[in-house]
């Protein structure tokens, strides 16, 4: 299985950009689906309810960071949190054999039938990264080398950043190609590297970016990005035996920034959160010593979507809304959201939910609210003090891309068994029950 986070239709099944050659002429011999991507649409927790089958709220994972409960200091999100099991766990007790490269969350690494390398949340290569641990061993001796397990992508040295880029990329593949000679029956493989191109680059290869420019460089970064791949994957189907099933498959899509929304600062204006005093400096962030928490009822995250959080009595520590006055603000809350507007007036798509509205269950700490503006079009960021409602760039460094809700499911078998041709929509969670199909038929 070839993951490629954060890969759009756009690019693979309606041929936009270049780079990708290979892989679109199995495309059309292969059976595709849109692949419906989780609440959150981003990468944890999407692979992970890929590869457990459950929901967000099931897994009780709803990003990459989560709030400590009762406090305002948040932790990273990592194989420990995870409680469910994945589709390796089940298969490997029942003495199918596993290889797993970068998938998120894998770290730390757990024991499995088989062998892992962890995901781009590793710290450094000096943590643990392998199972069993030896591997790691193997790869300093026989390949000179140990993963880059990811790169700084938000950074104005965006030379550095294309070069670090296609270092890991390259590196990834060195260690693939020693990887994929090992014993196993599923192999997963995600890409991250994809992602960070995008968000790196985005603007120079997407032609309706509104702020889209030719870049002699930086707008071929990304054809690169795929080529790199398509050639491995390419020379990769020629040394595996003929009855090899390929699946190409994505975490969600990717589409243009078109700006930023100060998610708190409205917040402020409505009245719903409160400082102890005006902030005018551009980019402060909310932290908790500045809020005035007698008169705040409602806090926010930045990210792709935000996160909300009711100041309640009883859970917060200084909570001062009652229970019974929650649903009341709910409502107050979410038809201020959908009368958000655009910097011309513009009507947009908001939408905001209720934990139990997006998941059959809701375990964790899960976010009061779950809070999308224009259909992902624009990011809410967590930030104060901006002279504008109406932003171009992120607060946390460049980043030209947001993300959607539609990626790709592919599956290409080399023998003809499967049926061809276009098959809908299929939901994230549900492609687990497909992949352990086709690895036990």
């Amino acid at each position: 299985m070839l993951g490629l986070d954060s890969l759009p239709p756009k690019v693979l099944y309606e041929n936009y950009g270049k780079g990708l050659d290979f892989i679109r002429e199995i495309i059309k011999d292969s059976q595709n689906y849109l692949m419906k991507t989780c609440h959150p649409p981003i990468t944890v927790p999407a692979w992970i309810s890929m590869f457990t089958g459950k929901t967000p709220g099931e897994l009780g994972i709803y990003g990459f960071r989560h709030r400590k409960p009762g406090t305002f200091d948040s932790y990273i999100v990592n194989s420990n949190d995870v409680k469910e099991k994945a589709i390796w766990d089940d298969l490997g007790k029942k003495g199918l054999k596993m290889g797993l490269f970068g998938v998120p969350p894998t770290y730390p690494p757990k024991p499995i039938n088989g062998f892992m390398i962890t995901d781009f949340n590793t710290p450094s290569k000096e943590k643990p990264y392998s199972f069993p641990p030896w591997i790691k061993n193997e790869l300093q001796n026989n390949l000179k080398e140990e993963p880059i397990f990811d790169v700084v992508y938000r950074t104005e040295d965006r030379d550095k950043a294309y070069n670090d880029l296609m270092e890991m990329i390259d590196n990834h593949q060195r260690i693939l190609n020693y990887l994929v000679k090992k014993s196993w029956d599923l192999f997963l493989y995600v890409e991250i590297g994809v992602d960070r191109a995008h968000h790196m680059f985005w603007k120079y290869f997407d032609n309706s970016h509104p702020r889209y420019e030719y870049h002699e460089k930086y707008s071929n970064a990304i054809p690169t990005v795929y080529k790199k791949i398509d050639n491995w994957f390419s020379n990769l189907i020629k040394q595996l035996p003929k009855d090899t099933i390929y699946v190409i498959v994505s975490d969600h899509g990717t589409k243009s920034m078109i700006g930023s929304y100060p998610i708190n600062q409205w917040l402020i204006e409505q009245g719903f959160l409160k400082l102890k005093k005006e902030v005018n400096n551009e980019g402060t962030d909310l932290t908790f010593d500045i809020i005035d928490w007698n008169e705040t009822k409602v806090w926010a995250w930045g990210g792709y979507y935000s996160r909300f959080f009711f100041n309640i009595k009883g859970r917060e520590p200084h909570g001062i809304i009652e229970k019974e006055e929650v649903e009341g603000l709910v409502k107050d809350i979410k038809n201020s959201i959908n009368k958000i507007k655009g910097p011309n007036n513009e009507n947009w798509k908001n939408e905001a939910y209720l934990p139990q509205e997006i998941y059959p269950v809701s375990k964790g700490d899960a976010p009061d609210l779950t809070v999308y503006l224009d259909d992902l079009n624009w990011r809410p960021i967590g930030t104060i003090g901006y002279k504008s409602m109406y932003l171009e760039k992120n607060d946390k460094g460049p980043d030209d891309s947001m993300h959607d809700w539609y990626g790709v499911f592919s599956i290409y078998d080399p023998e003809g068994t499967l049926k061809k041709g276009n098959m809908g929509v299929i939901e994230i969670n549900k492609i687990r029950q497909v992949l352990e199909e086709l690895v036990l038929s």
